[in-house]
């Protein structure tokens, strides 16, 4: 519970410090927010002590710079009696743009000897820079080529996803139609079943023989198929014994007979047939 006041503390002190006299942001003060801008405050806090040696340093060697920059102007003026202040306007252009280039080259000394290995530094960076360049603009062009790619195939997906949907939506909506269909189919089989069952319980009750039901008439409309598949042999037999020449009386007596039997079951057969839809 210390620590974490001892926090609070810290945070409400750095907050003051960085907002001076400006008012502090309202915010929630709970154990997450305590501990994140506690960790802000410390590298914050980090951060100016290294800024400050930074400083410090720069501070160090810019005093150094001068005192070397007295000394080097007092030998000069020992030595030569030379001093910039007796340049003429041109000569301390010249020797400042000599300076400023020794300062942008990094250079110990104004020396021909320390100007042009930093120029060969600096023309080597170059080429690297125009080389890394050159490889960056390659990339950024294949990058350019497979994102153009994959906006086209994105686009063909939407379009082949669009299509999708609306085949799906037209088959979805066949189906249900197809459903409805089958409901419907359903309900008028259950309708009818129905209505057969009571016609028959009604035909039962007036006391209609068992035989004209619907279930005997569709075993004798498939028994007289298979009576008429049975009588194609016959036929084709009764065809050969036509060519025949031996009793054309007998075999005439023999057609008209059977022809006799196939027209009675197919009388009787329409006859149930036809009270059955009665």
């Amino acid at each position: 519970m210390e620590a974490q006041e001892e926090k609070e503390a810290q945070v409400a002190a750095w907050l003051k410090k960085i907002f001076g006299d400006h008012s502090i942001p309202q915010y929630e003060v709970n154990a997450r927010t305590t501990e994140i801008l506690h960790h802000l405050s410390e590298r914050n806090r980090v951060r100016d002590r290294d800024v400050y040696l930074v400083i410090e340093d720069l501070k160090q060697k810019a005093s150094e710079y001068e005192s070397e920059a007295k000394h080097l102007q007092n030998l000069l003026m020992e030595s030569v009696n030379f001093s910039p202040a007796n340049l003429s306007s041109t000569g301390s252009r010249y020797l400042n743009a000599l300076v400023d280039s020794a300062v942008a080259l990094e250079t110990k000394d104004t020396s021909l000897a320390s100007f042009i290995p930093a120029v060969n530094n600096l023309t080597s960076d170059l080429f690297c820079t125009k080389s890394k360049n050159e490889e960056i603009k390659l990339e950024l062009a294949k990058l350019e080529k497979n994102l153009t790619a994959t906006l086209v195939l994105e686009k063909c997906l939407r379009e082949d996803l669009k299509k999708a949907e609306l085949h799906l939506s037209t088959e979805r909506a066949k189906v249900d139609n197809r459903l409805q269909n089958m409901d419907f189919l359903k309900a008028k089989s259950e309708e009818f079943r129905f209505g057969i069952r009571t016609a028959e319980e009604q035909l039962s009750a007036r006391g209609m023989d068992a035989s004209l039901s619907h279930q005997s008439l569709v075993a004798l409309s498939e028994k007289l198929a298979e009576l008429k598949r049975q009588t194609i042999p016959l036929k084709k037999k009764l065809e050969s014994y036509l060519d025949l020449m031996p009793n054309p009386s007998l075999a005439q007596v023999k057609i008209e007979e059977a022809k006799r039997e196939l027209d009675t079951i197919e009388a009787e057969l329409t006859k149930k047939v036809d009270m059955m839809e009665l």
